[in-house]
């Protein structure tokens, strides 16, 4: 008994914090993340620049990881030339699916540019961006911030780009339009006669880099 009681006077006056284990930092998250879009036209993969643009990246992983982008459909096309212009997909300001907007992450602070395969999302004015998202079929300079420029110069913000499924893209922007349709008002000659359904989308591993190749023998080591 009165060991057990020196034994509880010694951790007593043991400070408490020397008592409590230090929590276990955090591995950094990795730079890029991977997004497979299973769609009725196919697959695609989008890799997200999650150290480049961390707002714009983490809104669209929410829409990914609460399923608000299974069951929409890709349903606009800029066509402006063959392989030139823009598909358009997201949740159409639904308000069963739609989140808060976010702040605007223009090209001038990213680094990132509008080119062939790009995702970016749409805006109206800087900061009202939500969940609808445009890839780009072409390159498309117009899309990025031009302080130069008069009025709202700030572009809309990519983040991103396709790593498979271009050929996908390339099939949705080629698909038929209908000359009638509009979404609240706007877009008519622009949607699609046929939307192309998300059927999923969900994360996936970004593959690892391969191992560096071993350095040649020189030919001093060879002739030995």
């Amino acid at each position: 008994m009165v060991r057990m009681f020196a034994l509880l006077l010694a951790l007593a006056a043991v400070p408490a914090a020397a008592q409590t284990k230090a929590p276990t930092p955090k591995a950094p998250l990795p730079p890029t993340v991977r997004v497979a879009l299973e769609t009725s036209a196919g697959h695609i993969v989008i890799e997200l620049e999650r150290a480049k643009a961390p707002i714009t990246t983490a809104n669209f992983l929410r829409y990914v990881d609460q399923k608000r982008l299974d069951g929409t459909v890709f349903y606009r096309v800029v066509r402006v030339a063959p392989k030139f212009g823009f598909v358009q997909f997201g949740v159409q300001n639904d308000p069963k699916r739609v989140l808060p907007p976010i702040a605007h992450e223009p090209t001038t602070q990213t680094g990132l540019k509008h080119l062939n395969g790009s995702i970016s999302i749409g805006r109206f004015e800087p900061g009202t961006a939500r969940g609808d998202f445009t890839i780009m079929v072409g390159d498309q300079p117009s899309f990025d911030a031009d302080p130069t420029k008069p009025g709202d110069n700030q572009g809309y913000a990519a983040f991103g780009q396709v790593v498979e499924g271009m050929d996908v893209i390339y099939k949705i922007h080629e698909s038929p339009l209908s000359p009638t349709k509009t979404s609240q008002g706007a877009f008519k000659g622009e949607l699609l006669e046929t939307p192309v359904k998300i059927l999923s989308a969900k994360r996936e591993p970004v593959p690892a880099a391969p191992p560096a190749p071993a350095p040649a023998p020189s030919p001093a080591s060879a002739a030995q």
